[in-house]
This record gives C-alpha cells, structure tokens and sequence, in this order.
C-alpha cells in the first residue's frame, strides 16, 4: 500500500494593518519557517504533472513531505513571487530537501537518480560540518568568517600546490600572497623612482647616486605578506573557523578527501560546499617554458633582481610586472601576440601602450614563442627565446637573464573530483556556471570568485559575493552580489581606471548614435613643475542619450587613477547623469575636477589638447 504523498501545509494569516512591505517581508519569514521547518517542503499546485510525478516520487521513497498547493491558498501568487526572489526559480514545483532548495521536477530526479537526493535526505546531524570552504583566498575567507559569525561550524581547506620553479606561499590567496597586494607596492617603489627625479626640479638637492636594491624592496614586501597570512589564520581561530592546511577533493556526495603536504589523508562531511579556488598562470606548452620561466606567482618573492626580462603577454598582469621592472630601472621586453587589455577599452589600452613605450619599455607585437633555451646558470641566468611572429614565417632570437609569462590564467577546478559528483564545468575554460546566486546545478554546492562564468575576476567581487552568499545560505537574506558597474584600475606606470561600459561595448550594446563620449586631455599640476609629459593624461566619459545622458562607461588615464575612480563608482550607482557632474563643484587643483568640466564631445571633432593645468 502506497503512502500518502505527504502533509498539507498550512500558511498562517499576516494579519491586518501592515504596510505592503513589512506584509512582504512577513510573507517571506513565513516561507522560510516552511523551508527550514520540514524535512521536505514542495510548493506546488494541484493541477501541475510535474509536481505529481515528485509527489509521486517522494511517496515511493516512503519519505514523508510537506506540501503547499499555491492555487489552494488565498494569495497563491504573492507566494510565488516571493519564492520566485528566495530561489531564482517562477515554477512549480519548488522543492527543498533539509533546507536546500533542490530546484523543479528535472532536477529532483536527476538528484534521484545520481544518489544525491538520498545523500540530502539525511538529518543535518549526520554531517560534521554545516559548511566547508574549498580555498582560502578573498572570497573564500570573507564567506567562511560571515557564516560562522553566523552560528554555522565551517571548515576552510587551503593548500597551495607549488609552482614549477618550486615557489608557494601562506594563507590569503592570489590577492594578499601574489597578486593585488604586492603588485601595487612594486608599483609604488617605481613611482618612488620618478618621483625622486621630479624632486630634483622642486629643489631637493642630492648628490650620492641613487639605486634601487632589489633584494631589499622583496624582503620588505615579503615580511608585510607575511603579517597578512598571520592575521588571517588568526581571524579565523577567533571566529572558530576550522583551518586545515591540506588539498581537498570531493570523493562522493557531501564527503571531501583532504590531502597535506606528506600525503596524509582525512575525510570530511558538510551539508554544503563553497569553492573558491582561484586561478594560476597559464604556461604556453612549448620547450623550456615550465623548465625555465617565471610567472606573477614567482615573481614577488623572487630572491634575485631578474635583470633583462621578457614578459610575454598583453594582460594587465603582463603590463603592470612590465611597468614596474622598466620603472625600477630594468631593461624590459613586453612580447604581444594580439592586442593590449583584451577586454577593456582599447582606446584607453593603446594609450598606456604608447606611454609605457615613450618612456623606456620595449612592445615586441605580432610574436609568440616557439621555445625557450637554458644558456647560463645563474641568479638571474641566460635565456635564449626563439619567438615567431604571428602573420608571417619570420623568426627572431634574443637573449634575456628572465621569461615572465602573463598570458592569463586558468580555475583550478578539474582536480578537485567536482566529476564525482556532477557539478557542471566549462570543458574549455574550467569555469562553473552558476545562477543568480552562485549556485551550481549540485544544489549544495556554491561557487564564488574567478571560477565563476561570465563574473569579473576581481578581489572585492569575491569578497562581497562571498559575505552575501554566506548571508543568504545561513541567516535568511535575499540580497544578491551586483556585478554591475565594478569599477577597476590597471596599475600600469601610468594608471587606468574604469567603471561601466568600453566604448566599443557600449556601442554594442546602445548604438553609436545613441551615445555621446565627452573627453579631453589633462596635465596634472604636480607633473608641471616637473617637466613631465603634458597631453598624455586623459579623461573619458560615455553617455546615453536617450537615458538622460546616463553615464554607463568612465574611464580615466593618469596619477592616481584608482583613487578618482571608485569615488565615481560610488555615483554611477546612484545613476550618475553628465548634468550632475556638470553640476558638481570641482576640488581645484585635483586631476579628479576635469570630469566636472568635460566639455568636448569626440564627434565634434574638436582640439581637446591643453595648454595649462
């Protein structure tokens, strides 16, 4: 004898008197208690033959489950939206299993039929963990803190598989260890290099030779990383956070293997899984290139000066390590197989080209190598690279002391057993496509990060996708992570930042003759006095014009450029028009202050060259 498909739920009135936004908020309260509150709770409708079969289903398994028919109780459709904001998902059924929301009819039954709805159908108890962190980077940390200031018992798992020349690092990341962090102190030490030549012309007077140690500036640079992995590891003791240094792997459904650096292994359950991995560099796959090359994960601790370097790639990776060797007083080679920042505005990207190449760095374009030869041994040693160009059988040959290879970077995700248990994967790109609110099409399994599909591949997106998804998982919060207008900045020797569309994406998107691009030349004061060059630096704003000259795309090249850029992040978001900037009262004298008196639009065609600051 069959069982019963399962219980009637019940919804209990909101009562009277409420605003219609504290009745929402009531509504989803109500909601989430039926989620959190039922072993298995499907909202359904009684006509529907997809909730039937599931119905079915959950009878057959003998697995007893609430249910609401939507077009059973007085504000079915109020409910359906409200779940429609909690799931992502406008269909029926709905369905959650021990609180994870499994999606529709298909999804149950292929969780049915994979063994995963079994394993999800076990109490909560059974698992050691409420949440395990695959990765112990920005997005990963940030999502393990919130969840156990939370309440959850979490786990972080973070080992770093060394690099081909042997080099690895603590705690923290790509962004702390390799990346973000020591990349813009490089940067600084060159600025501190052109500025100590500025100071010259503002009346400092030195006569001992200046120099730049290299060892010096690594170990300074070094010793703050390593104050940062403490802090980490001692943020996490003080939320309770389980840290374990070791390499995880899933082995079957809600179980992970945890490999340490001698081999040792331990197992560990959790009723959910959050990877952030990250990515490494990519290698090129041509003799010599893993033998006898560096990369960004190398390079900031490398312990000897690289002296002549080749950097291939067009990255901003491969510009800024470019940028930063040429300004510390490096003879330095950037090889370019296409074009410069793919991906950002072009105009912007050839005119950090033109500027890094006036001032000392050498572009190799339309080359690739073809093999990388080991001369001399030594610290740096010699390199012979063979490199072909790219529109033609012609070869070239050149000795450096150092290779650094900037050519991107791939997710480490297909060495983690995500094929165990059927998480979908990019075949070509190792990314994981996600929903709305980074869940895979394993329902217990999360992604946040550079893995992502489609996402930016910053630092602060990691963080705040981490924080929010850790709200919404364990404290019933609806709020999603806005991938919309994230301004950035290429620490190039002359910054660029931007928020919003290029140019040529906004034209792909709204049509040239939609838009309007107000731009112009700037000479910051303190460049004046100095000698430096005037009409390099440039500001360009790209406006709707039939969205109230909306401004969807701002990019600025100059000093500081970071710094102008997320105050006017902050504004786009607040739909920032080109009256308002107008309208606003500029800080003079400031680089910041030519966007509040644009002017010129590029298809006037006029002279946007300047005379003064």
């Amino acid at each position: 004898m069959s069982l019963p498909p399962g219980r009637r739920a019940r919804l209990s009135s909101p009562g009277t008197g409420r605003s219609f936004s504290e009745a929402r908020e009531e509504l989803r309260r109500r909601l989430m208690g039926l989620i959190e509150g039922n072993r298995v709770m499907i909202f359904s409708k009684s006509y529907c033959p997809h909730s039937a079969r599931v119905k079915d289903l959950f009878s057959s398994l003998g697995v007893e489950c609430n249910i609401l028919e939507l077009d059973q109780v007085d504000d079915g459709a109020n409910v359906q939206e409200v779940l429609s904001e909690i799931t992502n998902q406008r269909t029926v059924p709905n369905i959650f299993v021990n609180k994870v929301h499994m999606g529709g009819c298909d999804r149950t039954f292929q969780a049915h039929q994979s063994g995963l709805l079994q394993k999800l159908l076990q109490e909560d108890s059974a698992y050691e963990y409420d949440l395990i962190v695959i990765g112990g980077g920005s997005g990963g940390l940030a999502c393990a803190q919130e969840a156990a200031i939370l309440g959850k018992k979490v786990m972080v798992l973070d080992f770093v598989v060394p690099t081909p020349q042997g080099t690895s690092w603590g705690l923290g990341g790509t962004c702390v260890n390799v990346g973000c962090v020591p990349k813009k102190l490089m940067h600084q030490a060159a600025l501190l290099g052109q500025e100590l030549k500025d100071a010259r012309k503002f009346g400092w007077e030195y006569s001992h030779q200046v120099k730049h140690n290299w060892e010096t500036m690594i170990e300074a640079i070094q010793n703050h990383i390593g104050s940062l992995n403490w802090g980490y590891r001692l943020s996490l003791r003080e939320k309770a956070v389980t840290y374990v240094n070791s390499y995880g792997e899933f082995v079957e459904h809600h179980k992970i293997k945890a490999t340490n650096r001698k081999g040792q292994e331990t197992y560990y359950t959790a009723g959910k899984f959050v990877l952030a991995t990250g990515q490494r560099p990519r290698y090129l796959g041509i003799p010599g290139d893993k033998e006898y090359c560096i990369t960004s994960d190398d390079l900031f601790s490398l312990p000897y000066c690289p002296g002549k370097t080749l950097v291939v790639g067009a990255s901003y990776v491969a510009l800024e390590c470019g940028g930063f060797l040429a300004g510390i007083g490096l003879d330095v080679t950037i090889m370019v197989r296409s074009i410069l920042l793919r991906g950002f505005d072009q105009e912007m990207a050839e005119k950090v080209g033109s500027y890094m190449e006036q001032h000392g760095v050498k572009f190799l374009r339309k080359f690739v190598p073809v093999m990388v030869q080991h001369l001399d041994k030594g610290s740096p040693g010699k390199l012979k690279v063979v490199a072909k160009s790219t529109e033609g059988p012609e070869t070239i040959e050149e000795i450096y002391n150092t290779v650094l290879l900037a050519i991107g970077r791939e997710s480490c995700t297909r060495k983690i057993g995500l094929e165990k248990i059927g998480v979908k994967v990019n075949e070509k790109s190792g990314k994981i496509p996600v929903n709305d609110v980074e869940q895979t099409n394993v329902p217990y399994v999360y992604a946040v990060g550079d893995i992502l599909e489609g996402k930016l591949e910053l630092t602060p997106i990691a963080i705040q996708a981490g924080k929010l998804l850790a709200r919404r998982l364990f404290a019933g919060s609806l709020e999603k992570c806005d991938y919309v207008n994230v301004p950035t900045t290429v620490f190039t020797p002359l910054e660029y930042g931007c928020c919003g569309l290029s140019e040529e994406k906004a034209i792909e998107v709204h049509r040239k003759e939609n838009l309007e691009v107000y731009h112009t030349f700037f000479w910051p004061l303190e460049w004046t006095v100095a000698g430096r060059d005037n009409n390099t630096c440039y500001a360009k704003i790209i406006c709707n014009k039939f969205d109230n000259d909306r401004v969807i795309g701002f990019h600025v090249l100059g000093p500081n450029a970071g710094e102008i850029t997320q105050g006017f992040a902050a504004a786009m978001k607040c739909g920032l028009t080109k009256q308002q900037l107008d309208d606003t009262i500029g800080i003079h004298p400031t680089c910041g202050e030519v966007f509040t008196t644009l002017e010129i639009t590029k298809s006037s065609g006029l002279d946007i060259t300047q005379k003064g600051c």
